[in-house]
């Protein structure tokens, strides 16, 4: 985002925000690409219901969803410059400066959730190192949100091996799932979340990767006909705050701030199986086929996804193998 744009964008932010200030002691601005009706909505509304009332409205929180702010791929500068206070990201937004990130986007690596629960604890021996990197681009992990596994949507029937990819198009959101569509034969496009739709109903691009979750909330139902249950990858999304504003918080803020994002992130990943299971019967609903590949179809994946591990290796040496190893004894 140019500096124009930046300035534009944060003197509406402070002309939106005035009344709040003058009743509130600190405001929270989150900026949101999805829509407030999508579960990552629901649960920054769940965090700002619980902060509000515990500061007893010394603490505002403001969303702004839908990308009206930022785009996803922006959140990251966005928050670490200071523009807004806190801002939602796909985890993946953070490749370019820490390349193990993408750990969670190595192809069928994390395949349950007992392994998805184990590497997403704080403590892990894969989210403690990515969360104390991120703290590097002049922002701090404030919690993360389950988003599911990744699925691929087509129209025309699904796409059950690298087969069905041989020279389509395919929209992406992150280098590494890039890598695994050019392992199997596609060409991938990388496409925000909020500009997907239109993608896909233009013929930018012949196939999509995104978490069912996803389906729902943005009514891809629309413009494609089917999803196939591939689950090779595992989507995160992270809350971050500018690490400088957050430094300036009362210790009773933070207080308040730091329980009410601990319970949003366990809501909400206790909670990512209804939320997919309810999106899968919104699809069936709006007349969308599901397909699940089968353990064969899955073996032909596997195999041919071996370059996007060599890839990830190349650039994270011995960190990425150690989380890599991390991943394979869970």
């Amino acid at each position: 985002m140019n500096k124009l744009v930046t300035g534009l964008a944060s003197a509406a932010l402070l002309a939106v925000s005035s009344l709040a200030v003058q009743a509130a002691d600190t405001t929270m601005r989150i900026s949101l690409q999805l829509p407030m009706k999508s579960h990552l909505g629901q649960n920054l509304q769940m965090f700002k219901d619980e902060v509000e009332a515990k500061s007893n409205g010394d603490i505002a929180v403001e969303i702004y969803d839908s990308a009206q702010l930022y785009k996803d791929k922006e959140v990251p500068q966005a928050v670490g410059s200071g523009a807004i206070e806190a801002g939602v990201a796909s985890l993946t937004r953070y490749v370019g400066d820490i390349p193990m990130v993408d750990v969670f986007y190595q192809p069928f690596l994390l395949d349950s959730e007992e392994k998805v629960r184990k590497a997403v604890a704080p403590d892990s021996p894969i989210r403690g190192p990515i969360d104390e990197a991120i703290k590097d681009t002049g922002s701090t992990v404030l919690w993360w949100q389950a988003y599911g596994g990744a699925i691929m949507l087509s129209n025309g029937g699904p796409i059950k091996t690298p087969a069905d990819m041989e020279g389509k198009k395919v929209r992406v959101f992150g280098k590494t799932l890039g890598d695994f569509v050019t392992a199997t034969g596609g060409a991938p496009t990388i496409i925000s979340g909020s500009e997907q739709y239109l993608a896909y109903q233009r013929g930018t691009v012949d196939i999509g990767m995104t978490g069912v979750s996803g389906v729902q909330s943005r009514s891809l139902w629309e413009v494609m006909d089917t999803i196939t249950v591939t689950n090779h990858a595992d989507i995160e999304f992270i809350v971050v705050v500018n690490t400088d504003w957050w430094n300036g918080l009362p210790a009773e803020h933070q207080e308040i701030i730091s329980t009410a994002a601990m319970n949003a992130e366990n809501a909400v990943r206790d909670e990512m199986g209804q939320i997919e299971q309810r999106a899968y019967d919104a699809a069936k609903e709006n007349g969308m086929t599901i397909y699940t590949p089968t353990a064969e179809e899955i073996a032909a994946w596997r195999e041919a996804s071996q370059p996007v591990y060599d890839a990830f290796l190349e650039k994270t040496g011995e960190a990425g193998q150690a989380m890599l190893d991390a991943a394979a004894n869970f």
